[in-house]
């Protein structure tokens, strides 16, 4: 067995299943040795942005690590924007990056890099591969330091993968998340009784039902008020859940929702800051007179934290549920607003949102609250281009649910080449373009951070509509079926269709801009 053989072994028995790839030369032994290891599967992508992101959203919903296969120093480059957003979200992601054999790479080939440099960055776990005859081994704790939160980065010479001898290695037993004292549960059930206005700000496994149903009793109990953080890497909505609200994406929305609160809650959260500085603005959105405490760090078993609390401060008190509501459908031209409540009135059961929707989706978490239960996948760590990539890894995790991608115009060319990946796999993935032909969201900031003299050259750089976009076009180019709607009966009507549909499909919703 050659060292990508005991590689790729090692990774299947630690419980990986799909490795996302986009492959050059120095990766081809681990390309043929695929074959070799029936239980991965490989899916292509053509841009390594689009293989992260996908990597990121399947291990959001299948809750363990799916593995990349990046090509040298500068495919970790293309694919570092998505690691930063699941580095963001604590997803757990087995990067296999191949390098230049060990004797090529003093002679300074043309794509030589710093590829410690690159792996440094995304602050996890990193180890150079450096004999066929460990590699296993070094996947194995490549897999474990992954299932942790974290992004592992194994870095793969060619003569290694190639060399004979490789042995594959046993699993490595994942470690538990490490539990909350009694006496900090102690302190802050004080916190919860003391009658002074309190929030409880959820992020990390609060919010899934287990921790959301647990909080839910606290605040039943004790009046206090429930938050999510802004981007959670995943939650769970609907009919049946608890309600919780996301803090809000701009500073002044956050700093409204915490007025006159004496004391805010931590689990499995950091306390709120702005998402950019602004002059004159403060960065931390904790409001003076305001004590933080914290519940569970991020990364420590939050829920259990939750439900222990829960039993201390709201015994045999049950969690508010969501009761079942509807938009109506909407009639005529397609607006901002408009347009989600088509999504809330059609949404289906299990449904996975993949949301980059960005100015146009600000009102999507009210008009799906009380749909059928369904997950919401969002943008952790702000780095655009994510929506369509992550879509495509929730598809490959959960081929029985449908994967809703709602996902801004201008955001979605970073990634679009994910849609070819769609139809390739025959994803059942819908995508609804909110195209209103500007970066929107950066005419609000221009306005917000004070900048002076926006003249034609500075409004022409956040114009989309010179040449427009044809997403129709784009869509049907790589194999998925694609309509465009400008009124809510055609949103309606094709959004319906899309999901009675298998595989992937596409509707260009024409929006006006907000701005």
């Amino acid at each position: 067995m050659n060292g990508a053989q005991a590689l790729i072994r090692t990774l299947a028995d630690s419980g990986v299943e799909v490795c996302f790839a986009n492959p050059g030369t120095s990766e081809m032994h681990f390309v043929a040795a695929l074959d070799t290891v029936p239980e991965v599967r490989g899916v292509l992508a053509l841009f390594e942005g689009v293989v992260t992101g996908a990597a990121d959203g399947y291990a959001r919903m299948a809750d363990r690590p799916a593995a990349t296969l990046l090509h040298l120093g500068p495919g970790m480059v293309n694919g570092l924007a998505n690691l930063h957003n699941a580095r963001r979200a604590h997803t757990p992601v087995v990067n296999v990056i191949g390098d230049h054999a060990t004797h090529h790479k003093t002679v300074d080939a043309p794509l030589e890099s710093d590829i410690d440099a690159l792996t440094g960055w995304t602050g996890g776990w990193t180890r150079t591969s450096t004999a066929a005859a460990s590699v296993g081994a070094d996947a194995a704790e490549a897999v474990a330091a992954a299932a942790g939160g974290r992004i592992a980065n194994l870095v793969l010479p060619a003569d290694v993968s190639w060399g004979e001898g490789g042995v594959a290695a046993q699993p490595i037993p994942v470690q538990p998340r490490s539990t909350v004292e009694d006496s900090v549960l102690a302190e802050i059930a004080e916190v919860l009784r003391s009658g002074e206005s309190t929030v409880v700000l959820l992020g990390g496994g609060a919010t899934r039902e287990r921790g959301l149903r647990a909080a839910s009793r606290i605040a039943a109990a004790t009046g206090v008020k429930l938050f999510a953080e802004t981007f959670p890497a995943r939650i769970e909505r609907g009919a049946g859940l608890p309600a919780v609200d996301r803090l809000g994406y701009l500073a002044e929305q956050v700093q409204w929702q915490l007025t006159d609160v004496r004391h805010l809650v931590l689990a499995g959260a950091k306390a709120p800051v702005s998402f950019f500085a602004y002059p004159g603005k403060a960065s931390e959105l904790t409001p003076d007179g305001c004590a933080a405490h914290t519940l569970a760090e991020v990364g420590s078993d939050v829920v259990d934290a939750l439900e222990r609390l829960a039993d201390l401060v709201a015994k045999g008190v049950e969690p508010l549920l969501q009761a079942e509501s509807r938009p109506a459908l909407p009639s005529g031209p397609l607006t901002p607003q408009n347009w989600t409540e088509v999504i809330g009135a059609l949404l289906p059961e299990g449904a996975i949102i993949s949301d980059e929707a960005n100015t146009s989706g600000l009102m999507i978490p009210m008009t799906t609250a009380g749909a059928p239960r369904h997950d919401v996948l969002t943008l952790t760590g702000g780095a655009i281009g994510q929506g369509l990539p992550v879509a495509v890894g929730a598809a490959v995790a959960c081929p029985d649910r449908p994967v809703i991608c709602l996902q801004a115009d201008g955001s979605a060319m970073y990634t679009i080449s994910a849609l070819w990946t769609m139809a390739r796999e025959n994803l059942n993935v819908t995508t609804v373009i909110l195209n209103n032909r500007a970066y929107a969201i950066l005419r609000m900031e221009l306005t917000r951070v004070g900048a002076e003299a926006a003249g034609p050259k500075a409004k022409a750089l956040l114009d989309l509509a010179q040449p427009d976009l044809d997403f129709v076009q784009i869509a049907r180019g790589m194999g998925v079926s694609a309509t465009r709607a400008t009124t809510a009966e055609e949103l309606a009507e094709q959004f319906a269709a899309a999901l009675e549909r298998p595989g992937p499909h596409l509707i260009d919703a024409i929006v006006p801009s907000l701005i």
